[in-house]
């Protein structure tokens, strides 16, 4: 039988759990920390940033199906198509840069940014096209089949999307709220409003899976979100933290755990661990990559000969594959310019330039691609 519904937050775990969650915690945030001072101290921190959206965008979407790679995304990128996969990494990514920007602008995380993200994510896509940016207005379900007899979960009815929604947000921006209920008991540890950041963000994210409010790309929108309040609480500074690549590789673990926190007997703190394990690898990950590109711009950096090339270089950061055309369009130089450092780029064997290509050559900075694809 499936499961039905979700309830309001706050949530509370056992005493024991929580200890547990707190221990994680510590580890975690002290990794995150380290993350964010390695970012901001890199000399292609900047550059870099479309790049690692881009990563995220397409590991996000390879959870939901898609078989599109970061390679195929670097080499296809500025072409006009049609194929979804495409458009839907490419929406993925928009839509994380722009809940980036209104939460910089010191936008809260609300039901308006969510459906205006949403509008953006569904744009063109393989997924239902209508009520783009608004919440649905039908029951939908979760399950391995188009049947609602075979569904795993029933998200929140219809009619109470508003309400959860409003709980939600409240939660999320760490304000009180009349529908917050009172779940202390003997042995337990409440996570409310006051919870700290990580673990408000996993919490945010499973519940707004559950609530489910949309027809299509809840799993999408509800891991921007991570970025986004990470952003918020100042563990970032950027949409870099590409938590979707841990969770794409223990899949379904993923959607089990999600699947605990719901009904009459939510379970939190397997769910809240798995999710700080998580942030903790991908940490470890993300110092470990930070540290490696860093250590290749230094390196090439040493090897141009001109300001003009060490710019061109850095441009290669942000546009692992590149032309002429687009460098001269970028940096501010002219074409001959701009085809001149590439090729001393490439002699230096810092980049790979089409050898047979004859018209629109193109230049790849493929130690940064397996870095970042690794």
């Amino acid at each position: 039988m499936a499961i039905k519904g979700v309830s309001k937050l706050p949530v509370s775990v056992s005493e024991s759990d929580a200890i547990k969650i707190f221990e994680i915690l510590a580890e975690t945030n002290l990794k995150m920390g380290q993350i964010k001072t390695k970012f901001d101290c890199s000399i292609v921190s900047n550059p870099l940033v479309q790049v690692l959206t881009l990563s995220e965008s397409v590991q996000s979407t390879r959870i939901e199906g898609t078989q599109v790679t970061f390679s195929d995304m670097i080499e296809e990128k500025n072409k006009k198509h049609s194929r979804w996969e495409i458009i839907e990494v490419t929406n993925y990514q928009t839509a994380l840069n722009q809940g980036a920007d209104r939460i910089s602008q010191g936008y809260p995380i609300s039901t308006r940014l969510i459906k205006e993200l949403h509008k953006i994510l569904m744009d063109r896509g393989s997924g239902t096209a209508q009520a783009s940016g608004e919440f649905r207005k039908i029951q939908n379900f979760i399950g391995p089949t188009n049947r609602i007899e075979d569904a795993v979960y029933l998200p929140v009815e219809a009619n109470k999307i508003d309400s959860y929604m409003e709980n939600l947000e409240f939660f999320i921006n760490g304000e009180k709220h009349s529908s917050f209920e009172n779940k202390t008991k003997d042995n337990t540890f409440v996570f409310d409003y006051k919870a700290q950041p990580l673990i408000k963000t996993a919490i945010m994210h499973a519940q707004f899976e559950s609530i489910h409010p949309f027809l299509d790309g809840n799993g999408r929108l509800g891991r921007i979100l991570v970025a986004l309040n990470l952003i918020k609480e100042d563990l970032i500074s950027e949409p870099i933290f590409l938590v979707s690549e841990e969770l794409e590789k223990e899949k379904s673990r993923y959607y089990d755990l999600l699947n605990g926190v719901r009904g009459d007997n939510p379970d939190w703190a397997p769910w809240i661990i798995f999710f700080l394990n998580a942030c903790k690898r991908m940490s470890e990950n993300l110092l470990k990559k930070l540290g490696e590109v860093d250590k290749l711009a230094r390196e090439g950096l040493s090897k141009c000969n001109t300001k003009t090339e060490e710019e061109v270089w850095i441009f290669l950061f942000s546009e692992p594959v590149t032309t002429a055309p687009e460098v001269a369009k970028k940096v501010g130089i002219s074409a001959n310019t701009g085809r001149k450092a590439l090729g001393s780029l490439s002699e230096a064997g810092l980049i790979y330039a089409d050898k047979y290509a004859k018209r629109n050559k193109r230049y790849r900075n493929y130690d940064l691609v397996r870095i970042l694809r690794d």
